[in-house]
């Protein structure tokens, strides 16, 4: 019996110690937690971050309603990703606070599509696209809120060695270089979209095989760029069709920075095409543009040397027709055009023509003008100082074969 007795004795002594064992770990893990603790709820922009760094062709990324504060760059270099918002005026992103990167958001990717937010208050760049084919940018909105300030971004929408781009109901306010651009880019078209307050208002530069048309361009230094520039990687531009937009009132201070080939474009500006070819320009309705309604001229007005043996510094078969003009050349922002103005007692005339002829062509296979409803003209003379400006456009009285409609790739409609 005392052997059972004391068998039983240590047995409930086990017992008793397993079950304080038990207790002491049981406390312990209440203490510590039984599960894995909880990692922190990521921020918008991380989650944003992280859709963009996952992200697989098909997916698409939606920008909720509400403005999101952005503080780095955001990339994209995955194809067949599309981005969306609920309205450009309803997902902001705001990058008033960014503390690093060039860009708003940059994209390197084929069959990209972009539609309905906006991108405001970026340090550089708002939305750049590169090396892309079958680009969409469609209701997306570029802005810097604080009016145009030298110290805003370059460019608005900007896409670059681009293909298949398209940009329609698209907005862009206050670029310090071009609210809307295209540059070395091929098959593109700007549509139904406006550009207020930029230096350049919307620019194709470098570029071929572009229609801009159905646009408003307003307040802006210049409406309309079609430029060709040299020591670039892709040039010859040419083949652009600006027809039916509405070009006014194009006479906001130009707010470039300091070296700027846009500062060079004088406030008051409606359309400028500068050393490119083959370019119809008709159906606009130009108005209230202080300096010129139409600029035509040669890269070497600027008298900006250049060293690039293949570049062409000469504007060639422009065929200006069909356009309306109103109210221009009251005030312009330039000292050629001045001296114009004060020898005449008359506004500068609506398209103005350097002349400077490409040697070996005649005037007429530089530039043609038809039915813009008495539209006056100015040849400037300024391969001669500007000694003898002509307004006789008689020789200019021709026409030139339309140029072809752009028709994109499916995937860019």
């Amino acid at each position: 019996k005392l052997k059972h007795s004391h068998r039983g004795y240590g047995l409930m002594k086990i017992n008793t110690q397993r079950l304080i064992g038990i207790s002491i770990f049981s406390l312990l893990l209440a203490s510590c937690g039984s599960e894995e603790p909880a990692m922190p709820e990521l921020s918008f922009e991380e989650s944003l971050q992280e859709q963009l760094i996952k992200a697989q062709p098909g997916d698409v990324i939606n920008i909720p309603a509400g403005t999101h504060q952005m503080t780095r760059s955001l990339s994209l270099n995955v194809p067949g990703v599309t981005i969306r918002g609920e309205g450009m005026d309803t997902s902001i992103l705001s990058f008033k606070n960014q503390i690093q990167g060039a860009e708003g958001l940059l994209v390197s990717a084929d069959d990209f599509v972009i539609e309905d937010l906006a991108i405001e208050d970026t340090v550089g760049d708002a939305l750049k696209i590169n090396e892309s084919t079958n680009v969409v940018i469609r209701r997306v909105r570029t802005e810097w809120t604080a009016g145009p300030l030298t110290t805003n971004g370059a460019y608005g929408i900007y896409p670059v060695q681009t293909e298949n781009v398209l940009i329609d109901g698209s907005v862009a306010i206050g670029a310090s270089d071009a609210g809307i651009y295209v540059g070395q880019s091929t098959q593109i078209v700007v549509r139904n979209s406006r550009a207020e307050y930029n230096v350049a208002g919307i620019e194709i530069e470098n570029s071929t095989f572009a229609d801009v048309h159905d646009n408003i361009a307003t307040n802006n230094t210049g409406g309309i760029l079609v430029f060709d520039l040299p020591n670039l990687p892709v040039q010859g531009g040419r083949n652009t069709r600006v027809f039916d937009n509405e070009i006014f009132n194009n006479n906001t201070e130009n707010f470039a920075p300091e070296g700027n080939i846009v500062g060079s474009v004088p406030a008051g500006t409606g359309l400028m095409v500068l050393a490119n070819d083959s370019i119809e320009v008709f159906g606009n309705n130009f108005a209230d543009n202080q300096t010129a309604h139409a600029l035509v001229v040669s890269y070497l007005i600027n008298e900006i040397p250049y060293d690039d043996p293949n570049y062409d510094p000469f504007p060639e078969s422009i065929y200006i027709h069909d356009n309306q003009f109103s109210n221009g050349g009251q005030n312009p922002d330039s000292e050629p055009l001045n001296m114009l103005k004060e020898a005449t007692g008359q506004a500068i005339p609506d398209i103005v023509w350097d002349g400077m002829v490409v040697p070996g062509k005649q005037p007429e296979e530089i530039l043609c003008i038809a039915n813009n409803g008495g539209a006056s003209f100015v040849n400037l003379d300024a391969a001669n100082g500007f000694a003898e400006p002509s307004f006789d456009s008689s020789v200019h009285q021709c026409s030139l074969p339309s140029l072809s409609v752009i028709s994109l790739s499916s995937a860019s409609q």
